[in-house]
């Protein structure tokens, strides 16, 4: 492997993989970026990458459904392995506009595939980000697995999981050499603030409500960003073309403990202290629709063959999570007020 597309690398996991990969890893070769720049996407995120790594990294600004700038891209770069995370990837905004999430996850990995197919005497690998919520939803019992059958339950999910069976597809039809990954919930830094975590974070520092859905009571499995590239690197390097491996945190926990958990951390840091304790500011508002009760992952496969395990626990995770934010509010206030989209334009056009 040694040039890699990532696409949608200025968007959270995408940035922290990139980081992870250049500064990290083993990995020698040079990393070209592809991003759309749509409202989560942040160049600014990789700003300092872009002035160390001059002769390792490249990025790009363009959209994986236009097939032709994606594939002067392949051309030029001398693309052999493709690590794809880009993807629109908001629930709620999926059961508000679709069409979106339609045309990217689903006919932009289309694009994709049928570049690197075009490209398969030099395509070393296609590794395809994905989710655990393809599955569906859980009782209180039992945990999603490799072989779990396929029951989306928004949009977002069965855009995403129309988008892993093309990826599957072009193994079986074209041996087209793929893996793909299902993860569970990420957190971590340079996460957009519409996401719960740091949403929470950050409306518990300014003393804001902080809105829980319904009874508070949906589950999910939290995986600390780093965790997930290590992961998903050990997966490119090591991983059986042609499979699906689950990656998980091993923190399942209740939305409403999460908060409790953020408002608690807050509450004891120095620099945080407030007269009253944040857990007042919770605020119960009504359910989105088609919300799935719980997700658990079983990451077995990926320890059983490659000794992988998370580093961090939930506490540990969320505490670096919430230094980061309080030490990065620089980046807060570009992002929450839209000025890095101003600079954006003025860069890109």
């Amino acid at each position: 492997m040694k040039n890699m597309l990532v696409t949608g690398g200025c968007g959270f996991i995408g940035t922290n993989f990139i980081r992870y990969l250049l500064e990290e890893s083993d990995f020698k070769g040079c990393v070209v970026n592809v991003d759309a720049l749509t409202y989560a996407g942040n160049p600014m995120n990789l700003k300092e990458i872009e002035q160390k790594f001059t002769e390792r990294y490249a990025f790009i600004q363009t959209d994986i459904c236009n097939k032709a700038d994606i594939s002067r891209i392949f051309n030029d770069y001398e693309i052999d392995t493709i690590c794809h995370f880009a993807a629109e990837s908001h629930v709620d905004r999926s059961i508000a506009g679709p069409d979106t999430f339609i045309q990217t996850n689903i006919f932009g990995t289309f694009n994709l595939l049928e570049l690197a197919r075009e490209n398969q005497g030099r395509i070393e690998l296609f590794h395809h980000i994905s989710t655990d919520e393809v599955f569906g939803s859980l009782g209180k019992e039992g945990y999603f697995t490799e072989e779990t059958a396929y029951k989306p339950n928004s949009p977002y999910s069965a855009s995403k999981a129309a988008s892993d069976h093309l990826v599957r597809a072009y193994h079986k039809t074209y041996d087209l050499p793929v893996t793909i990954s299902n993860c569970s919930n990420n957190y971590g830094p340079y996460q957009f603030p519409e996401k719960l975590l740091p949403l929470m974070i950050l409306n518990a520092l300014e003393g804001e409500p902080l809105p829980v859905y319904g009874d508070g009571l949906n589950v999910r499995d939290w995986l600390y960003v780093r965790d997930h590239c290590t992961a998903i690197w050990t997966i490119m390097k090591d991983g059986k073309r042609g499979e699906t491996y689950n990656i998980g945190g091993e923190t399942e926990m209740e939305n409403i403990r999460i908060v409790e958990m953020v408002c608690d951390i807050l509450d004891e840091l120095p620099a945080s202290k407030r007269d009253t304790p944040r857990r007042e500011l919770i605020e119960f508002v009504k359910d989105r629709p088609g919300h799935d009760r719980r997700y658990a992952i079983d990451f077995t496969k990926l320890t059983r063959e490659f000794g992988w395990m998370p580093e961090e626990s939930l506490e540990s995770g969320i505490r670096k999570t919430i230094r980061w934010y309080l030490d990065n509010q620089v980046w807060v206030d570009r992002v929450r007020s839209g000025e890095y989209q101003t600079w954006i334009k003025e860069q890109y056009g």
